[in-house]
């Protein structure tokens, strides 16, 4: 009776893919009895018996180019994944016996074999169905490769090059966003931005050196984690608006140098350096602000640091605003007055307009005597720094000039008038308490107000660096004094007045806590 075909006294069928007993590999001994190499005895304790017969020639039975069934090894693919076999191989004889050995076709056993590597991420059930149908066609186009081992560099991999590409292109494609990923994006910042449980507290649950007038909610809990607090960007509270308004002025003044950058040579003319400086102060200045709002709630030490740097920010746009219009909106008659003080002055006055805030807040000196430490050194430092400008303004008024730089002088004049009104009142939340938590805060508007002057400012002095460059070179042919130096002393006084003072604070909260 053919091999195969069973028959009387023939064991029933087996199925595809479940070997032979007769056949040759490593099969375990069931009864103890000689099994072939390699192969341990399921009695014996894992022991390897010797193999009994003597060895045929050719290729070792069981080789892994001869691709046979292995019970346990990874599943057969799908017919929609991998197709059936357009050629099986005639039945192999076996060597200890005549008898036909069943097994899968070649393809099907290397799509087998190389669809593990291909769904090796866990879940990724689209690349396993790329895989299969990879590893189906690679088999189908290198199945000669299968009648021999590997040799060369390429030993011990069955990869062809097209189908290594595939699998690149499939961990590359894990790192790139696909389009319902991006479909989720709106769902996921709406998440980010939806209240988190507790992430606002009303006034009494946090300390008093926390509290704002007539504001009786919206404050943050203390001794969160930093991504808290940076995740705070995107929720309300009663320092959200004071964040946004100035990190979006920030970020329109980063666009705004860059376009400087392209039409103004800052590394070769001298002349331009000023202007450079300003725009760095006025960043400079925003960016601390809104780090200071926006972080302030970590803790007490936290509170008083981050303001420390806020005010070191206000001093170096200080002596920014002093140098740009001493440089560039200055009436000769003006300079003929003021050029051997201006400079220096503006730089004493900018870092005592820091010493003043600080101080006041680290003692928080209530009434009078904080407004006369905090607003008098500033205003002093004000009245110096615009003295060219209402000079200019008078001048030009006087004269009947058409200058647009002129009219930008007098808006950004304006704007800090009414932002420094905001900023003492303390208005309109006095008139609606505990309805001003998230809008309509004076401290708010002042802010609104600061950032109209700074731009009208900066457009003034663009203005005037263009047009009146006959001007300003005669000027400054000759400085008395290097204004660089000065910008550079104002920041590092005023930063070492920060750290001492936050040092101080820092051992003060220490011994509280002792």
């Amino acid at each position: 009776m053919g091999a195969g075909a069973p028959g009387r006294g023939a064991s029933p069928p087996r199925p595809l893919g479940f070997p032979s007993p007769s056949a040759p590999g490593p099969w375990p001994s069931l009864r103890g009895g000689p099994s072939y190499r390699g192969a341990p005895s399921l009695d014996g304790g894992g022991r390897e018996e010797p193999r009994g017969g003597a060895r045929l020639g050719g290729p070792r039975a069981g080789a892994p180019w001869e691709a046979g069934p292995c019970p346990g090894g990874p599943p057969l693919p799908s017919p929609r994944d991998a197709p059936e076999a357009e050629e099986r191989g005639a039945p192999r004889e076996g060597r200890r016996g005549g008898g036909a050995r069943p097994g899968r076709s070649r393809r099907e056993v290397a799509a087998a074999q190389l669809l593990p590597r291909f769904a090796s991420a866990p879940g990724d059930q689209a690349g396993a169905r790329a895989g299969a149908r990879a590893a189906a066609g690679a088999a189908s186009a290198g199945v000669g490769a299968l009648r021999a081992p590997p040799e060369g560099p390429a030993a011990g991999s069955l990869l062809s090059a097209p189908t290594m590409a595939t699998a690149v292109a499939q961990k590359l494609s894990r790192f790139f966003p696909s389009v319902r990923q991006l479909g989720q994006m709106p769902r996921l910042l709406g998440e980010l931005a939806s209240p988190l449980p507790d992430s606002t507290v009303g006034r009494a649950e946090v300390p008093r050196l926390f509290w704002k007038p007539y504001i009786y909610s919206g404050y943050r809990p203390l001794h969160r984690t930093w991504r808290f607090y940076f995740l705070s960007l995107f929720q309300k509270h009663n320092e959200a608006v004071n964040v946004w308004t100035h990190l979006v002025a920030a970020l329109v003044l980063l666009l705004r140098l860059a376009c400087f950058a392209g039409t103004v040579d800052f590394m070769g003319d001298p002349h331009a350096r000023p202007l450079f400086l300003i725009v760095l102060a006025s960043i400079t200045y925003l960016l601390f602000s809104a780090l200071a709002h926006l972080l302030q709630a970590k803790s007490e030490f936290w509170h008083y640091s981050f303001f420390f740097l806020d005010y070191v920010g206000v001093a170096v746009y200080q002596f920014g605003s002093a140098l740009a219009h001493f440089y560039y909106a200055i009436e000769p008659a003006w300079h003929a007055q003021v050029a051997a003080i201006f400079l220096p002055a503006a730089a004493f006055l900018a870092w005592l307009s820091c010493a003043g805030s600080c101080y006041t807040k680290y003692r928080q000196l209530p009434g009078l005597m904080g407004r006369v430490c905090q607003e008098m050194p500033s205003g002093l430092a004000y009245a110096l720094d615009i003295s060219p400008v209402v000079h200019r303004i008078y001048v030009a008024q006087v004269l009947g000039q058409e200058d647009p730089a002129v009219l930008y002088h007098k808006c950004q004049v304006a704007f800090f008038l009414l932002a420094a009104a905001f900023f003492s009142a303390c208005s309109p939340e006095r008139w609606f308490p505990g309805k001003c938590h998230i809008f309509g805060q004076g401290h708010q508007l002042f802010h609104v107000f600061l950032v109209l002057c700074t731009l009208a400012q900066l457009k003034a002095v663009a203005l005037d660096y263009e047009a009146r460059r006959s001007i300003y070179e005669g000027l400054h042919r000759h400085a008395p004094h290097d204004f660089s130096a000065f910008f550079l002393l104002t920041v590092v006084c005023s930063v070492l007045t920060a750290l001492f003072l936050s040092h101080r604070v820092r051992r003060e909260l220490s011994c509280k806590e002792d």
